[in-house]
C-alpha cells in the first residue's frame, strides 16, 4: 500500500480486482467478507465495478435480484428489492431495480381476496376500555394484538389465530382449528405466553368477539398479570396491526398456495411464520428490517422501560395576538 493519492487509487483498484476474482471462485456472500478483510467498503467496491466492468456488474446485478426474489417468495416489490440491495451494500436507487425487475419480468404477486366474518360480539360477556389506542410502546412485551382470520380449503374454512408484539410485529402466538372457539384463542395465547414469558403488566388487544371475552380466555391473562383491552365495535382500524399481518399472509402465502388439507395447511403456516416473516420478512415500519432482528437491537422492558400512556392530546401552544 503507498502513501499518496495514486498509490492509495491503484492499490484499492487491484483489491477491488482481486475481490471479484475470489468471488466467483467461492460463490455468492463473499463479497461482504473479503472487503472486510481488505478494509475496503462494498459501497466502493460496487462503484469501481460498475464503472470498470459495467456489463459484468449488471449481470451479478440481475442474478442478485433473482435469486431475492425467489428467497423471498415472489412478493417483494422494488422498495423492498432496493433496501435488501442496499443492505448487502450495493450503491443503488430503486429506479434501475425497478428497470431490472420489469426487464426480467419479476412482477410481486398479489391476488384479490374473499372476506369471511371471523368476529361476533353479539354477547352478554364484560368487555374492556381500548388501553392499546393510548399507548406508546417503547419495548418488547408491553403490548401484544390478537386476532382471528379464516383460510379456505378445498371443502371447508379452517381458521387461524394469532398473538402479535406490537413492538417487534413478531408472531409470537398462534393456533389452527377447523372450529372459531375459546379454544382456538386460547390455544394461541398460551403459546405466546410459554414463548415470551412476559410480566405482569403486559396489555393484550383483541376485538370485542366472543372468543377473547370468554371466561377461559380472561382466566388466563389473569393468571399471568395481563391487563386485556378491546377495540369499539366495527372498528377494524383498532387492531390495525393484525389486519397488516392477515394481509400479508393471504397475499403472500394463502393465495399463492393450494393446501390438501389442515395438517398440509400446518406445515405451510409454520414455514411462513418462523422461517419467514419472522426471520426475513422486511418490514418498513421497522427501518426495514425482520421482526427477529429488531427484536435482537431492543431492550427487555422492565420498570424503566413501561410504555407512556396518553389521556389527553397535548395543548397546542398559546399564539400572541399584537
Amino acid at each position: 500500500m503507498g502513501t499518496t493519492t495514486a498509490e492509495l487509487r491503484c492499490w484499492r483498484v487491484s483489491i477491488y480486482g482481486e475481490i471479484r476474482e475470489m468471488t466467483h471462485l467461492q460463490g455468492k456472500g463473499s463479497v461482504e467478507r473479503f472487503c472486510r478483510l481488505a478494509g475496503v467498503s462494498r459501497a466502493s467496491f460496487y462503484r469501481n465495478w460498475q464503472h470498470t466492468e459495467p456489463a459484468e456488474e449488471e449481470m451479478a446485478l440481475r442474478h442478485r435480484i433473482q435469486l431475492l426474489f425467489i428467497e423471498h417468495r415472489g412478493h417483494y416489490g422494488v422498495r423492498r428489492m432496493t433496501h435488501l440491495l442496499r443492505l448487502e451494500g450495493m450503491v443503488i436507487n430503486h429506479k434501475r431495480v425497478e428497470r431490472v425487475m420489469k426487464e426480467d419480468n419479476l412482477l410481486a404477486i398479489t391476488k384479490r381476496k374473499f372476506v369471511l366474518a371471523t368476529t361476533d360480539s353479539r354477547h352478554d360477556l364484560p368487555v374492556y376500555l381500548n388501553l392499546a389506542a393510548r399507548m406508546e410502546v417503547t419495548a418488547i412485551n408491553q403490548l401484544w394484538v390478537a386476532d382471528i382470520t379464516y383460510i379456505r380449503l378445498n371443502r371447508e374454512f379452517v381458521f387461524l389465530a394469532v398473538v402479535i408484539d406490537v413492538y417487534s410485529r413478531r408472531v409470537v402466538g398462534r393456533a389452527l382449528s377447523e372450529k372459531i372457539d375459546t379454544e382456538l384463542t386460547l390455544s394461541a395465547l398460551k403459546q405466546a405466553i410459554e414463548t415470551r414469558q412476559p410480566k405482569p403488566g403486559l396489555v393484550h388487544h383483541s376485538d370485542q368477539g366472543i372468543q377473547y371475552a370468554a371466561g377461559d380466555y380472561v382466566e388466563e391473562m389473569d393468571a399471568h398479570g395481563i391487563i386485556a383491552s378491546m377495540s369499539r365495535p366495527g372498528n377494524p382500524y383498532d387492531n390495525a396491526f393484525c389486519e397488516s399481518f392477515m394481509k400479508t399472509l393471504k397475499k403472500e402465502e394463502v393465495y399463492c398456495s393450494e393446501y390438501q388439507d389442515l395438517a398440509d395447511l400446518t406445515i405451510h403456516i409454520e414455514a411462513f411464520i418462523d422461517q419467514y416473516y419472522n426471520q426475513k420478512r422486511l418490514h418498513s415500519a421497522l427501518g426495514y428490517v425482520c421482526p427477529a432482528a429488531f427484536e435482537a437491537t431492543a431492550q427487555p422492558a422492565g420498570i424503566t422501560d413501561a410504555p407512556k400512556m396518553i389521556y389527553f392530546p397535548p395543548p397546542k401552544e398559546a399564539v400572541s395576538v399584537r
